[in-house]
């Protein structure tokens, strides 16, 4: 799609323009910057890339609240063209996952990925939220005590109203940036009581928050962009 963008006479600054017009709810970053504040270590998984997800994130104020981004590897070249490569080499071979997700990328594969490096410490808690039917895969590695959060009437809501039951994590829906901010950090409230109750203070604020941001809609925004005068 880049290239198809690049020969159309698109150059980065307008790339970049549109990322900065990409709409975020203000719950949505204040909801981001209080999990924060209150010591979540909140990661990006999402099948977009580096340089929109650190455009769109700078553009607002939240790089520093991320310890990690899991995306497309991108980078600008010689020429000012924007390249983007896949976070799986699925032309050496595919990633095996047997779910419905892009060949590009296995999110549950990252997620097993970072629940293996959690192994080692205290327990933790994931938050997972998503909306994209790629979010589907990382919601089954959920356990019991997480919690994944989509985005109702989005196809990875969809697929989990179908095996609910079958869902180890707790399912907390949400529609707006409202429901959102209330449901991230009610369930952070919830998590930090209950570990207050089992006297765990010690790990009061582990919670590891997998927050899937929204420039996945990025690349349509684009799209739709260059085809209006401006």
């Amino acid at each position: 799609m880049m290239t198809e963008l690049h020969s159309q006479g698109i150059k980065i600054e307008d790339i970049v323009a549109v990322l900065k017009r990409t709409p975020i709810h203000a719950r949505i970053i204040q909801a981001i910057k209080s999990a924060h504040a209150l010591g979540c270590d909140l990661k990006i998984v999402s099948d977009a890339n580096v340089f929109f997800i650190e455009t769109i994130l700078d553009h607002h104020g939240l790089r520093e609240c991320f310890s990690e981004i899991n995306t497309n590897p991108s980078f600008i070249d010689e020429e000012g063209r924007l390249r983007i490569f896949p976070h799986h080499d699925f032309t050496k071979s595919p990633h095996g996952c047997h779910h419905p997700c892009p060949p590009n990328m296995c999110k549950g594969i990252v997620i097993e990925r970072i629940q293996a490096s959690l192994s080692m410490e205290k327990k933790k808690t994931i938050i997972y939220l998503g909306d994209g039917i790629g979010d589907f895969c990382p919601s089954l590695k959920l356990g019991d005590g997480d919690y994944v959060m989509p985005r109702k009437n989005f196809p990875v809501w969809d697929l989990i109203c179908k095996i609910r039951g079958l869902m180890k994590a707790e399912v907390c829906e949400w529609s707006n940036g409202e429901e959102f901010e209330y449901m991230l950090l009610h369930l952070i409230s919830r998590i930090s009581m209950n570990k207050i109750n089992s006297g765990n203070t010690a790990q009061l604020y582990s919670v590891d928050c997998k927050l899937q941001t929204v420039p996945g809609a990025a690349r349509e925004t684009i799209s739709q962009a260059i085809s209006l005068p401006y």
